[in-house]
């Protein structure tokens, strides 16, 4: 690997979202988000994650400030969360990573 490969500033932009991803419960709320396809409550997501109410409010507000999702409001005061146009590009991936583990020997 050359000098300008191994400096390539992408590789600390990558470390940056794998920082947020793998933290506790952050690459489940996407992978739900993902698989729902429309915006959730709160409280559908701390369940379908299986977490603590302080995990999931940390990690969608973590993940919000990345920019990875977004709230939004459902007119009835509850408000939800969902995926970003931006993160939906994700979705390959999700399904991708999914699949690996489904087709996993065990």
């Amino acid at each position: 690997m050359d000098i300008e490969t191994a400096c390539d500033p992408v590789y600390g932009q990558m470390d940056e979202l794998m920082e947020i991803l793998t933290r506790s419960k952050a690459l489940h709320i996407m992978l739900v988000l993902d698989k729902k396809g429309q915006p959730m409550r709160f409280t559908d997501l701390k369940r379908l994650v299986d977490s603590t109410s302080t995990t999931v409010s940390r990690r969608l507000r973590e993940l919000q400030d990345y920019g990875l999702i977004t709230q939004t409001d459902e007119g009835d005061d509850s408000g939800g969360y969902a995926l970003t146009e931006q993160s939906r590009t994700l979705s390959p991936i999700f399904h991708d990573l999914f699949n690996w583990v489904a087709n996993r020997p065990q």
